[in-house]
């Protein structure tokens, strides 16, 4: 069993002894409270097409009705901080497959929604600067 940290009295112990109290439990927290099936992986859908004026909390809704949305991320310009068009949904397996198939043509903020299975990110090489390299001279 694990004893629960009492925040109403002093740490005794050395701050690293705390921070390992703190993860063991967040791990047995979330241990308890996954609403994935044990063993049931989550899957990234990627979400194209979107409508610069779709908003994270309508997207959720719209993947909430298929099974449970543990995360979701729409993209953003990273200088100007406008949306990009596209998102990242992330829900257990047996959901994501259920909700790929049922939004995937839909429409949503007046678009055809084009829904898949995220690939997974290839390496697009280091941001370089222009110029020569180094080790050419």
């Amino acid at each position: 069993s694990l004893a629960a940290i009492d925040l109403d009295r002093p740490w005794r112990g050395s701050p690293e002894s705390l921070a390992s109290a703190v993860r063991r439990q967040v791990i047995h927290w979330k241990a308890r409270h996954d609403p994935r099936k044990p063993g049931e992986t989550a899957v990234k859908i990627y979400v194209g097409n979107l409508s610069f004026d779709t908003s994270e909390d309508s997207l959720r809704n719209a993947f909430a009705e298929h099974g449970d949305v543990q995360e979701v991320a729409v993209i953003t310009d990273r200088d100007t901080g406008r949306p990009r068009g596209f998102a990242f949904v992330t829900m257990p397996d047996s959901a994501a497959r259920t909700a790929i198939d049922a939004i995937n043509g839909k429409e949503l903020d007046g678009r055809t929604l084009n829904v898949n299975e995220a690939r997974a990110k290839t390496d697009r090489g280091g941001g370089g600067r222009g110029g020569p390299r180094r080790d050419s001279w």
